[in-house]
């Protein structure tokens, strides 16, 4: 099959992976970006931290054991039938730890520009869509330049008002 995008692999999307995939992506693109805008502005790693909750399978120590007794002598009690145990999703909250790239003039330290490199949580209905659209409205309602990069298939894009969409 003819891949559309070629510049990003689905594999590197799995949750497992991507953290490591965008930590590794934010400190090339400082360390590319830096020379280039030295010494009028610097270069910095920056963090937005939210919770979430995501559904996970709940793993734990189970709290009622029953065990099956041969040759049991037989009682006039009610027993209980037994049923396959059942697999459930629990929202267990999270910790998000997202980082994302600022340019600052170094004699006022001013905010000049955002990079953010997005990730599936930017994409996906849920607390980080939600974090990531107010920072993103408030950089764009400012003087200060953003550049969003979107290398992610899965998910929903962030809107762009007229503008095309293209690989």
């Amino acid at each position: 099959m003819h891949n559309p995008f070629p510049g990003m692999n689905p594999y590197l999307e799995q949750p497992g992976l991507w953290p490591q995939v965008h930590n590794r992506l934010i400190v090339a693109l400082a360390d590319a970006i830096t020379p280039q805008v030295a010494p009028k502005y610097r270069v910095s790693i920056e963090e937005r931290v939210y919770t979430t909750t995501d559904p996970l399978p709940l793993v734990g120590i189970a709290d009622v054991a029953l065990a099956q007794r041969g040759d049991a002598p037989h009682r006039s009690e009610p027993t209980a039938q037994l049923t396959a145990p059942r697999r459930v999703q629990v929202p267990l909250p999270i910790e998000v730890t997202e980082r994302y790239l600022e340019l600052r003039l170094v004699q006022t330290n001013l905010l000049v520009c955002v990079i953010e490199v997005l990730s599936p949580t930017n994409k996906r209905a849920g607390e980080g869509r939600t974090a990531y659209e107010t920072k993103r409205q408030k950089i764009l309602g400012s003087a200060t330049n953003l550049v969003e990069i979107d290398l992610l298939r899965s998910g929903s894009p962030m809107p762009l008002g007229d503008l095309p969409r293209q690989p």
